[in-house]
């Protein structure tokens, strides 16, 4: 396929996903039933998880990673103003893009510039998913306003080892919320009690320091879910040479 026809599907890709999204949108604010209301929202997550703006390897992570339960979970819906903390390749910055729609925006923090976030917005930019590098102590960048939600996905156990004063972040990020807005964290769980130091080594953490940590910030917790489980996840292998899913924790925290 040459260049101009790349574009041209590239850019027919796109408008479909938008169309389609969109009209769910539209869809969503004329709805008033509750029932009507939640079926708009499986749909409208359903359509998020399709986009053809989405990689193939997002969709051989989705397995794994539960899209559809997740996008429940945080509660995000269109319109919102969301930070992801430590995004990665974007992954879930993008499933979060998606969902807010064109009215409203996704910031991707990272603490360095990622060859991968940037490859993916190079294929298909996306003007309400917008990468900042800035520092965990404040991933906020200074041009958001209040925001509606924060994520930190599987990374939590990664900043414990790293020289980040988290009392700092979590406070923070608590500023950065609105009144009713929501901070929700998944990571890979260790066993209870396990001392912090397993996030280096079996990059894990115990979920009751996370707990600790966020509550001290001044949130409260507001819902734990069981979507990540395994049960059969012994804990005591690293997270990066799993050999099944392992398993997770997700808290949603709410500023009051």
């Amino acid at each position: 396929m040459d260049l101009h026809r790349s574009n041209r599907a590239s850019a027919i890709l796109e408008a479909a996903a938008t169309l389609g999204v969109g009209l769910l949108f539209a869809l969503s604010g004329c709805s008033t039933a509750p029932a009507d209301d939640a079926r708009i929202g499986v749909a409208r997550d359903q359509s998020v998880i399709e986009s053809p703006l989405r990689t193939d390897q997002d969709r051989r992570m989705d397995a794994e990673r539960h899209p559809a339960e997740f996008l429940q979970f945080t509660g995000v819906k269109p319109g919102m103003q969301v930070l992801d903390v430590s995004a990665g390749a974007g992954y879930t910055s993008q499933l979060l893009a998606l969902a807010v729609g064109p009215t409203g925006k996704v910031w991707a923090q990272n603490e360095q510039p990622g060859a991968a976030l940037a490859r993916r917005l190079e294929d298909h930019p996306q003007a309400d998913l917008v990468p900042v590098v800035r520092p965990f102590e404040d991933p906020v960048p200074p041009e958001a306003p209040k925001l509606d939600l924060i994520t930190l996905v599987q990374n939590y156990h990664d900043i414990t080892y790293h020289p980040v004063d988290r009392a700092k972040m979590t406070r923070r990020l608590f500023a950065a919320l609105k009144p009713g807005g929501h901070f929700v964290v998944i990571d890979h769980s260790a066993k209870a009690g396990a001392d912090i130091s397993v996030g280096k080594t079996l990059h894990r953490i115990d979920e009751a320091i996370v707990l600790a940590e966020v509550r001290k910030a001044g949130f409260v917790l507001e819902a734990e879910s069981a979507f990540l489980r395994n049960p059969a996840d012994t804990r005591e292998s690293s997270s990066l040479r799993a050999t099944i899913p392992t398993d997770k924790f997700a808290l949603r925290f709410v500023k009051p």
